[in-house]
């Protein structure tokens, strides 16, 4: 046999066993890696997907938390793993988009070590303060910085994430300096607005919308370009004097590279129909969220066109870690 044939008989065998993996897929729970603690909003909408995933074609997705490195070390973890389908991670903008440009080493590159499965949810973040806070309105925030640079603080999830940035692109359209105050992680920041050892927390809805709801928190500002119907009365940033801001996260699920293209599209296949359900739609609007889905190539699009959108909101803002 001539090493033309030969290699083609190699092809041929590896479609086979991949095509005969997908269709016995999946025979055991499926780990889902959460790169951020519990709690937040990463995590609330990966834990509601599986619920639905288990629904509606009876896949078990066992979410698994790996906080640390804002998001990096979960990340990495699953772009280490086996390319079996068994392993799979809910990135966001943070890790996926935001990441590369801001720190000057990372252990993997999400265009190359990563293989989109589907885009799950999007959300705007929301600027909040504790409710016996004096500031009322986002103006108030902003004559306050005005007045005295730099003696604002504000609480974020971690270096890196959208919310740092989007509070970073947000003192670059009012003019003014807060100091960022880096957690890991959504739970402690807001123990700590609620102690006042912070003044503000650049929050995802998701992670934020139970305190608002029960009076805990006063939210001042929605980032996307229009209102959302969970906090209906709140305004948009762009309302409050700042036209045109609109910085909202994506969530994304992804297997690492090297997946078998059949189990991709069973994933795909399976995560759509899960995120169709009236059942997860209603929930994660009720998080403040909007659902997404579509094809892998649809995240591939978003990952490519954000990576260079935020790029470029990084370098401005001088943002960078070691």
């Amino acid at each position: 046999m001539n090493v033309l044939m030969r290699a083609a008989v190699l092809a041929a065998g590896l479609l086979w066993g991949a095509a005969s993996a997908a269709q016995t897929y999946p025979d055991r729970p499926i780990r889902l890696i959460v790169p951020f603690p519990p709690g937040g909003g990463t995590d609330i909408i990966a834990r509601e997907l599986g619920v639905a995933l288990n629904k509606t074609s009876g896949w078990s997705l066992v979410a698994e938390n790996r906080p640390g490195a804002g998001g990096n070390l979960g990340v990495e973890t699953a772009a280490r793993s086996a390319p079996d389908g068994y392993t799979l991670v809910l990135g966001q903008t943070s890790n996926l988009a935001i990441n590369p440009t801001l720190y000057t080493k990372l252990s993997y590159d999400p265009s190359k070590d990563l293989a989109p499965v589907a885009l799950v949810a999007t959300a705007p973040l929301v600027l909040v303060v504790a409710a016996n806070s004096s500031y009322q309105t986002l103006a108030d925030v902003v004559r306050e910085a005005k007045a005295h640079p730099g003696a604002l603080n504000f609480a974020s999830p971690g270096n890196g994430t959208v919310a740092h940035l989007t509070a970073e692109l947000l003192q670059q359209s009012a003019g003014i300096q807060l100091q960022h105050i880096p957690y890991k992680g959504a739970n402690q920041a807001l123990n700590d607005l609620f102690g006042g050892q912070v003044q503000l927390f650049m929050s995802s809805i998701p992670t934020a919308l139970g305190q608002i709801r029960t009076g805990k928190l006063r939210a001042l500002a929605v980032t996307s370009g229009k209102r959302v119907a969970e906090l209906r009365d709140v305004p948009t940033v762009s309302e409050a004097g700042y036209s045109g801001f609109d910085a909202t996260t994506w969530f994304g699920l992804l297997a690492p590279a090297g997946t078998p293209e059949p189990v991709i599209q069973a994933l795909n296949a399976a995560a759509n129909k899960a995120m169709a359900s009236a059942e997860y739609q209603e929930k994660i609007r009720a998080e403040g969220g909007e659902v997404l889905g579509g094809t892998p190539q649809a995240l591939a699009q978003r990952l490519s066109h954000d990576r260079e959108l935020w790029a470029a909101i990084v370098k401005k803002s001088g943002a960078k870690i070691d």
